[in-house]
């Protein structure tokens, strides 16, 4: 920043403008404007936290204009202008608590709420995922998982935008840990590719049958390495697990879906685990005999 220019003078020049006084209104569209261009300006500067602090004086004035177009624009530059801060801060190491990353968590959710107010659902699911990406960035996975889930709510009407939200939402939950909670997202995700994807004979097609190969294969991995009792596991699980004994000649959608080749290979998976738990429990029942 240079050292001899008064941004915060020139800040508090344009506040003052918008003050109301007597017999005198306050001319907001072009305080509007001269927010923007001190914005950009601290931007050419490399001070994004300054410069998200004049997008939301900018976002108030286009608020004020009952401007909601500009003011959605103006509060997802200023939510990009902290995330830039706070990435800059993470990579020098700076302590912080996450102050700038909380202010554009909080640019987002005013964002999103506005598009929504004015029915613009496809806009506030864009915004959605992309602060869901930024949390996911900075390693809150945990936070990202419920903007990833309300981007697949507003997204309801276009099931292949959906499904590719709830994906995030599994990952999340993969990355974090909670394999059951993951195997339930593919589940209800399996069950969604089926009912919206399919024709007239219920197969699905296109892009929906390559989306529910996909999930078939991570489903099953999730069940091979949580590998539920026979007591615990839940009825879909168990059909999911069935299709790949030797003995089965199940032809469902999301056997139609995938290969003949990796078909064999998951089926081999099953059988295999399966095996090495039998004759882990037989070497046990040994060693107790014994």
């Amino acid at each position: 920043m240079e050292r001899d220019a008064d941004y915060l003078g020139r800040y508090r020049n344009i506040s003052n403008k918008l003050k109301k006084r007597f017999l005198k209104k306050p001319n907001v569209a072009e305080g509007s404007e001269q927010f923007a261009s001190l914005a950009k300006t601290f931007r050419q500067q490399e001070c994004p936290q300054y410069s998200g602090f004049c997008c939301l004086a900018q976002a108030r004035c286009e608020h004020t204009l009952s401007s909601a177009a500009g003011e959605t624009q103006a509060l997802t530059e200023a939510a990009r202008n902290f995330l830039e801060a706070e990435n800059d801060n993470s990579e020098l190491h700076c302590p912080s608590f996450e102050e700038h990353l909380v202010a554009a968590v909080n640019c987002y959710g005013h964002a999103i709420r506005v598009h929504i107010e004015n029915k613009q659902s496809a806009l506030a699911a864009a915004l959605c995922l992309e602060l869901g990406d930024a949390l996911r960035k900075f390693g809150k996975q945990s936070e990202a998982i419920a903007h990833y889930q309300r981007a697949a709510e507003l997204q309801f009407q276009n099931p292949l935008d959906s499904l590719t939200s709830m994906g995030y939402v599994a990952s999340c939950k993969i990355e974090t840990g909670d394999y059951d909670g993951a195997l339930t997202v593919l589940t209800e995700m399996a069950y969604l590719a089926q009912e919206r994807g399919g024709s007239s004979s219920g197969r699905p097609l296109g892009a929906f049958c390559d989306i529910l190969a996909r999930f078939e294969v991570t489903r099953v991995l999730l069940l091979m390495l949580l590998q539920p009792t026979p007591q615990r596991i839940r009825p879909e699980h168990a059909q999911t697990l069935e299709k790949y004994a030797w003995e089965s000649h199940e032809d469902t959608e999301s056997v139609q879906c995938i290969s003949e080749d990796l078909f064999l290979l998951l089926q081999s998976v099953v059988v295999s685990i399966g095996t090495l738990k039998l004759l882990l429990y037989a070497t046990i029942a040994g060693v107790k005999m014994a």
